[in-house]
């Protein structure tokens, strides 16, 4: 297939055609709001079933809850618990997909232990659990993506986990789920969907929905947040995917009905590779979430938390109580207990959780146990729930049940589409060897690479062919090389420096200065790319510390609101308005329209 990059100039494209839909005739067949993985997920769907598609963000890609999940792909073993087969069976059935056919580069295998305490009972009911787990994903018949469970007695628990507490468990059952940059998921399936034709345009906020005298919606009202530029849109079809967003999205079209999402904060720490001894992931029962330890490139995940969240939706942020909980209940099973100066970095991500019943007022609806779609007006589908693992099923849900009696004869078929970067990825593992020795690469550098790009690692090899010395890593971020950063900007759509350190690298959470350090490197790397001048490239590195040592700030904070407050004090360079606001009116930095809390759509 052609592999199209996500390029400033694409943007434009695309804004310049979604303008043109406003001609009578001209309109799309679907518009979705929303760039995240249900969002850009949506996208891939509509446009590879021949519908003419669009997909705009109000940040960056990825940039809301799904950059700030547990990165992992998995079936869910507390469904198991609550006798919920189907969606288990569903979850690991798109894992598996992700795994063997969509997207082998970017999801791998993660071998845990849950630990056990009781010799007898417990081994048999998680035994039996686990069991179960590995039969529902195998029913499909296809060839199986991971290894079946083992049951280890203590001595094999401790040789995979030397720093598990000796006496925090008898043994362990060993099973195997996977793991993903949630962020480069989203990021691959937008520059997928752009492939195929679809256009995309990030940091373009939805301000309002166009309706008919019957209230039937016909397309929307979008703010360019670059350049404050207005435009009309026409759609046959809309498709809300804003997740914690969502009322304030279906409020637009000044309908009663739609769906009720409630916004829950969980937070993750991030601990070096070398602080806990261990080759396996853990899993833990608390008294209020499960527990994750997973191991991940150079460091170690740890999380998750579940607390309401009342404050703007923006800039979810860990506390100091957070951490403390996340790094006690870790500590009651590791032998070396980890610190607060053990932590290099955080991260905060709110889940949607939906209500269980949709507003009066709703035309009809479609209910799983994970999601739902519903439209609470003609021409606006909306959908929210379910999980990072299904999102192509949310996809294929929502516009089945957007396009109505047109699905059958357009069915979805991305369950047989790989991602980009999928196709001919076995050529460059093979190559790998050769490819590292010619560009000085060791063998964990060229993993890494594949593990992000894929084939498309293609595209890095041209760029270092261009400029010798972008083979070589950034003195401020050893872990990255020049060519990923050009590529960011270059292919992958990044047009900040937040959208660079957030979402196309890790180094926000993976260093413990946030990647600060490398802020020169990076600005001289991506600034050419994007035509900035020597204001432009200040205020961006002014920008991004300012957000860094707020995020640090709000950390020390007892609770939300404490920690709200501190992180506000960094301006954003492209900040969301408030529904209704003009372009520019209400958003000084700091203030509620600035800062999206008065509803801010599209994530």
């Amino acid at each position: 297939m052609r592999t199209a990059p996500l390029t400033a100039q694409g943007r434009q494209d695309a804004l310049d055609a979604l303008r043109a839909s406003a001609d009578r005739g001209s309109e799309l067949d679907v518009l979705v709001i929303g760039g995240g993985v249900t969002g850009a997920g949506i996208a891939l769907d509509a446009v590879s079933r021949g519908l003419s598609t669009a997909v705009v963000e109000a940040q960056d890609w990825a940039s809301g809850t799904s950059s700030r999940s547990s990165k992992l792909v998995h079936g869910g073993l507390r469904y198991l618990q609550m006798l919920d087969f189907h969606l288990v069976r569903e979850a690991l059935t798109e894992r598996d997909l992700l795994l063997g056919r969509l997207a082998p580069h970017l999801v791998k295998p993660v071998p845990f232990l849950y630990p056990l305490e009781n010799r007898v009972w417990e081994r048999a009911y998680v035994g039996a659990g686990v069991a179960l787990y590995d039969t529902l994903a195998t029913v499909s018949g296809s060839k199986r993506a991971m290894p079946i469970h083992r049951h280890l007695t203590r001595k094999g628990m401790e040789r995979r986990f030397p720093d598990l507490r000796h006496d925090a468990a008898i043994g362990a059952v060993q099973y195997w789920d996977a793991s993903v940059d949630d962020a480069r998921l989203v990021e691959t399936l937008v520059r997928t969907a752009v492939s195929y034709g679809a256009h995309a345009a990030s940091r373009t906020q939805v301000v309002g929905l166009q309706t008919t005298t019957g209230g039937a919606v016909t397309g929307a009202e979008l703010v360019d947040l670059e350049t404050g530029d207005r435009l009309d849109v026409r759609a046959r079809h809309v498709i809300n995917a804003t997740g914690v967003w969502t009322e304030q999205t279906e409020a637009l079209a000044g309908s009663e009905g739609g769906l009720r999402v409630l916004a829950s904060k969980g937070i993750h720490i991030v601990v070096p590779r070398s602080r806990i001894a261990g080759d396996t992931g853990l899993i833990l029962q608390t008294e209020k979430s499960v527990l994750f330890i997973i191991p991940w490139s150079r460091y170690w995940v740890i999380g998750t938390t579940d607390t309401p969240w009342e404050q703007e939706l923006t800039h979810p942020v860990a506390t100091s109580a957070d951490i403390d909980y996340v790094i006690e209940h870790a500590n009651t099973v590791l032998s070396r207990p980890i610190s607060r100066e053990d932590v290099i970095g955080t991260w905060a991500g709110l889940r949607p959780l939906l209500q269980p019943h949709v507003k009066e007022g709703t035309s009809s609806a479609k209910v799983s146990r994970e999601h739902t779609v519903a439209a609470p007006a003609p021409g606006l589908t909306v959908i929210a729930g379910g999980k990072l693992t299904t999102y192509r099923v949310m996809a294929k849900d929502a516009v089945d049940f957007a396009i109505g009696s047109r699905a059958t004869s357009l069915p979805s078929i991305t369950h047989d589409l790989p991602l980009v970067g999928a196709e001919g990825l076995q050529v460059f593992q093979r190559q790998a060897r050769a490819i590292g020795t010619r560009y000085g690469w060791d063998r964990p550098r060229m993993d890494h690479l594949l593990h992000r790009y894929g084939s498309l690692l293609g595209e890095i090899i041209d760029l270092v062919d261009v400029n010798p010395s972008l083979a070589n890593p950034l003195k401020g971020a050893p872990a990255y090389i020049g060519a990923e950063i050009v590529y960011a900007a270059s292919h992958e759509g990044a047009l900040h420096l937040d959208d660079v350190l957030m979402h196309r690298t890790r180094l926000n959470y993976e260093q413990a200065d946030k990647g600060v350090g490398a802020l020169d490197e990076i600005a001289d790397l991506v600034g050419p790319v994007l035509g900035w001048d020597e204001r432009t490239r200040s205020r961006e590195i002014e920008a991004y510390t300012a957000r860094a040592e707020a995020e640090e700030a709000a950390a020390l904070q007892p609770d939300d609101a404490a920690a709200e407050r501190v992180r506000l004090r960094a301006v954003d360079l492209a900040p969301m308005q408030g529904l209704g606001d003009e372009v520019g009116a209400g958003t000084k930095p700091g203030s509620p329209a600035g800062r999206g809390s008065s509803g801010p759509v599209g994530t």
